[in-house]
């Protein structure tokens, strides 16, 4: 009998997730400094910059779309009224998490929003539990735990609830649960399309209002600025792209650790490079954070290695057929 006990990894294998893992890298390092290229982006404000970012992604789906030919996924989606209802409320709290974040930038809180970042996996399980009814291992309760201490400990040291924050986590973890009761199996070009086409007549008309009042920028500093906002739809797709190449080659415990760069680099910029204070006070509701992602961190690892180690088993225990 030949047949080996265990799979083998092959070399093709290994590229395949070193590739994923620079795209993954690639698309949190564009997340990382998005502070310092909305900033680019003034004097325009959050709901100009998030109207563009709309349309703009949108025009850049289209033509993606139209270069590489895939739209076999659009028939299946329109015929599920109740799946396009879930996608509008995904594409809605997709769409406050980009303003709350636009203005979280431009008002000078970029060290806050990187906080909705970091607490963004623990709000993700807690919403697991409270909406999916999902049972925590003990390693995520504690994480949660000690995500609700720091943001105690924060609201102390703010002298009020870290809103921007909060409103980041819960909106972004609310849109993936959004994704996941869509229940149809959207890439992510398909869904940024989805999303930005129910999103688009909103937007427009948000920008003829914008233009019309004069409240618009777009004309402003021309051709520079009004190219700079147009360039909010690559800014958007590509690190999405980057992301959907990482995920369908790489572990998910890699995505899982890939993600905190963004954050870290968020708090970075705000700190080193746009003059922002932390006190000492605020570090400790951050280390507070750290600590509970670092439990999850643990708990993820430990779970892959768990489900790896029963998928080893289950394949040891098949019959063998020897191919002779």
């Amino acid at each position: 009998m030949s047949g080996a006990d265990t799979p083998v990894t092959t070399s093709s294998d290994e590229g395949q997730e070193r590739l994923g893992t620079l795209f993954g890298l690639g698309a949190y390092l564009l997340w990382g400094v998005f502070p310092l290229y909305f900033r680019l982006l003034e004097p325009a404000g959050a709901v100009e910059i998030v109207v563009h970012r709309v349309l703009w992604s949108l025009l850049v789906c289209l033509v993606v779309l139209a270069v590489v030919r895939d739209v076999s996924w659009v028939r299946p989606l329109l015929r599920r009224p109740r799946s396009l209802l879930t996608l509008g409320v995904a594409a809605v709290f997709i769409a406050v998490n980009w303003g709350v974040y636009v203005y979280a930038v431009n008002a000078g809180h970029v060290v806050e929003a990187a906080l909705g970042y970091f607490i963004n996996p623990i709000v993700t399980v807690l919403v697991g539990v409270l909406v999916l009814r999902e049972r925590l291992r003990r390693l995520q309760w504690a994480a949660v735990a000690f995500g609700l201490v720091a943001v105690v400990v924060l609201t102390v040291d703010y002298g009020r609830p870290p809103w921007i924050a909060l409103l980041l986590a819960v909106s972004f973890a609310t849109y993936g649960l959004m994704k996941k009761r869509v229940g149809v199996g959207l890439g992510a070009l398909a869904s940024l399309t989805s999303e930005t086409v129910l999103l688009a007549p909103v937007a427009a008309v948000a920008l003829i209002w914008l233009e019309a009042t004069g409240r618009g920028t777009f004309a402003e500093s021309a051709p520079g600025h009004g190219l700079l906002l147009a360039s909010t739809g690559v800014a958007t797709a590509v690190p999405l792209l980057l992301f959907a190449a990482s995920a369908r080659r790489v572990p998910l415990v890699t995505i899982g650790l890939l993600q905190f760069l963004t954050p870290v680099l968020q708090l970075l910029c705000g700190v080193l490079l746009l003059g922002e204070h932390v006190p000492a006070s605020r570090w400790i509701g951050f280390a507070v954070v750290w600590v509970a992602l670092v439990l999850l961190t643990l708990d993820s690892v430990r779970s892959a290695r768990a489900r790896r180690l029963d998928r080893t088993a289950a394949a040891r225990r098949e019959p063998a057929h020897d191919a002779s």
